[in-house]
Parts: C-alpha cells; sequence; structure tokens
C-alpha cells in the first residue's frame, strides 16, 4: 500500500472541514485549503468549535483536541498539493469545477500521490480521466457531519487500481469510518436509494398529502430514522438533492428519478436549507 503521512482537503465547507477533523484525530497531517483565505478561516473555525464541544462533553481531553489542531495547516490555493500524499477533493457538486481542480492537482501533485473525491453522485471515471493517473484516483465519499457519521462510500473507478482501493480503505478506517466498496455507476450506491426517497417527499408535499412535519414524524416514528426526509433534504442542502437526482435521471435515462418540480422551484427561490436559513423548514 502507498504510503500516506500527509492529507490535503480541498474545499474548507461543512464536508471539507470535517474530513480534515478526522483525518488529523487519526494522526495524519493535514492542509485544510480553500480558494480564499476567509473560507479557510471558517473551517479552522469550525474545526474548533467542534474540537471544544467535544472536549467539553468529555469525548475526547483538551490536550487530544490541541493535538489535533496543531496537525492541521490552513492554505490558499492548490500549491500546497505537491507536499501531499492523498488530497480530498471536497468542493462544490460541480462537474466543472471539480474536472478543472482536478486537471490542476494532476499538474501540482507528486507522481505517487492519490486523488480522491468526495462527490455525492458525479462520475469517479469522468474525474480520473482529467488526469494522468487514473489508477490513483478514487471516490471517498462522507456523509455529513463527517465527524458523527459512520459512512464512507468509496467507490472505485473503471482504472482504479487494488493498491489505490486498499491503501484508501486502510485511511478510512484509520479515520473510525465504516467503508464500504461501491463500483461506479451514477448516484453510486447510498444516494442512489436515500435521495429519491427525499425526492418522493417532496412530491407527496407538493401534491397534499400531508404537511412537512407530518411526513418527517411518520418517517422517524415508522420506520425509526433519526431524521425525516425533509429535514434531512435541508440538512444536505436542496441544491445538492436537486443535483443529485438530475445525474440519476440523465445517467438512467428513468422517469423515476425526475425530480420534483417542487424541489426545482424551491432552489430557484433559493430556498436551499439549513445554510440559507430557510427550505422546508425555517432556521
Amino acid at each position: 500500500m502507498t504510503k500516506i503521512n500527509t492529507i490535503m482537503t480541498v474545499g474548507a465547507g461543512q464536508m471539507g472541514a470535517g474530513i480534515a477533523q478526522v483525518a488529523a484525530a487519526a494522526g495524519y497531517k493535514v492542509i485544510l485549503s480553500d480558494i480564499e483565505q476567509k473560507f479557510v478561516d471558517n473551517g479552522m473555525r469550525t474545526i474548533n468549535s467542534n474540537l471544544e464541544k467535544m472536549a467539553g462533553k468529555g469525548k475526547i481531553s483538551a490536550d487530544t483536541a490541541d493535538s489535533v489542531r496543531g496537525r492541521i495547516k490552513g492554505s490558499v490555493g492548490l500549491e500546497t498539493a505537491a507536499e501531499a500524499d492523498l488530497v480530498i477533493e471536497a468542493a462544490p457538486e460541480n462537474v466543472a469545477i471539480k474536472k478543472d481542480i482536478f486537471t490542476r492537482l494532476d499538474s501540482i501533485s507528486p507522481a505517487h500521490t492519490i486523488l480522491a473525491t468526495n462527490t455525492s453522485s458525479i462520475s469517479v471515471t469522468s474525474l480520473a480521466a482529467m488526469t494522468k493517473r487514473p489508477d490513483r484516483f478514487i471516490g471517498m465519499h462522507f456523509s455529513n457531519p463527517v465527524p458523527v457519521m459512520k459512512m464512507l462510500e468509496i467507490i472505485r473507478g473503471i482504472a482504479t487500481s487494488e493498491e489505490t482501493l486498499q491503501t484508501v480503505r486502510a485511511i478510512g478506517q484509520a479515520m473510525g469510518k465504516d467503508t464500504f466498496l461501491v463500483n461506479d455507476f451514477p448516484g453510486f450506491c447510498g444516494n442512489r436509494i436515500i435521495i429519491p426517497m427525499i425526492n418522493e417527499a417532496i412530491y407527496e408535499l407538493m401534491e397534499g398529502v400531508a404537511q412537512a412535519e407530518d411526513i418527517d414524524g411518520l418517517i422517524k416514528a415508522g420506520y425509526n430514522h433519526p431524521m425525516g426526509p425533509l429535514a434531512l433534504a435541508d440538512l444536505i442542502g436542496l441544491d445538492t438533492v436537486l443535483s443529485i437526482m438530475e445525474v440519476l435521471y440523465n445517467g438512467y435515462n428513468d422517469s423515476k428519478y425526475r425530480p420534483c418540480p417542487l424541489l426545482r422551484k424551491m432552489v430557484q427561490a433559493g430556498y436551499l436549507g439549513r445554510k440559507s436559513g430557510r427550505g422546508f423548514y425555517k432556521y
């Protein structure tokens, strides 16, 4: 397996900061990168807040929190990828943005560096094709919030090598994640199940089957889900839900994946969920 000492996350938002935190907690040196210093600073604040809460609850010691912080450094731009053995991209769910990032990372990163994407639905194989190292390219789809959720969906592109797969799986396990190996299909495994369920709940709301609170309450009470599908959509971000539904619809050319018109309308209105202060609920 490839020796990994330093991990870089591209994107310091909720997902990128969470990945950086669990990587540092696993003992790796971490570079937290974004396009502007303000985004890096926000990511570091998120990590500090998470560590303080964990220390306050007695889940980790204050010394451990300090050690985790000490293993993370911020960086603006992609140039520090030259120092990384593994780069995990956690940029917005946009094909053009991701392809541009990986084209540039491929020219900056050392030959041994593994490139990974945290995409929730975009073809890993298509992103790998932007590089000259498709054998060292893989999907690492974490679940939000990363420091809490145990799932890590590892997606193998058509050219991903067995060495890359096993290296990344070992890293995921070192981060305390339950790792699941998945082949590269639209929506992968988890989102192909969960996102259409959310989409169907939005159809029920649009058609007047029930109100949002009752749809969510029924699913929680009847199926033991910790969160209802509409509240989950607000947490994920309605724009991300729509993006994944469109990947499924276009990828399989099947009408069962047609995005609900209400979902599309809410995204157009800027009602994106928690991050915008309003989705199916107000925050």
